[in-house]
């Protein structure tokens, strides 16, 4: 008999195991739901059901499958020392994060009430009327070509 790793490991069964996690389906609506032959979805649900992942009741005329918790339950005993190593390396990202954030609010801020942010020179403010007299000033200055009004 297959180890419940190898029988998840398939992803058709994956594929199936996902779609019954929201409710029981039959065989037909897992067909149409994964665009899968209904041979190949049967196949599929006699090894999961052998195996105990799920189990089928009947309704009227179709055989509806849902999910049994054990061996998920197998499959969580064997992940929790991987969840614990995971969370402590996940926590520390998550405070890493919160750092940046800080730092990117507080340099947003900075710079929104006109202070320079830390390690960068301050830029001139320049304001509308400023932008205004500078394009005056510099089409003022500017040469003008006789040649090109020569040619108008």
């Amino acid at each position: 008999m297959e180890s419940v790793f190898e029988i998840i490991a398939e992803p058709n069964r994956r594929a199936i195991l996902s779609l019954l996690v929201s409710s029981q389906q039959s065989v037909g609506e897992i067909e149409r739901q994964l665009r899968m032959p209904q041979p190949t979805v049967s196949k599929h649900l006699r090894v999961l059901r052998e195996a105990g992942f799920v189990e089928s009741t009947v309704d009227a005329q179709r055989r509806l499958y849902r999910l049994k918790a054990e061996p998920f339950q197998e499959v969580d005993a064997w992940l929790a020392p991987f969840r614990r190593f995971w969370s402590a390396h996940v926590d520390a990202l998550e405070r890493h994060l919160d750092r940046m954030e800080h730092r990117s609010t507080d340099e947003d801020l900075s710079v929104q009430h006109g202070k320079p942010q830390a390690g960068l020179p301050r830029a001139p403010a320049r304001g509308r009327q400023q932008r205004k007299q500078k394009g005056r000033r510099s089409n003022a200055a500017a040469p003008a070509n006789p040649t090109m009004r020569g040619n108008r």
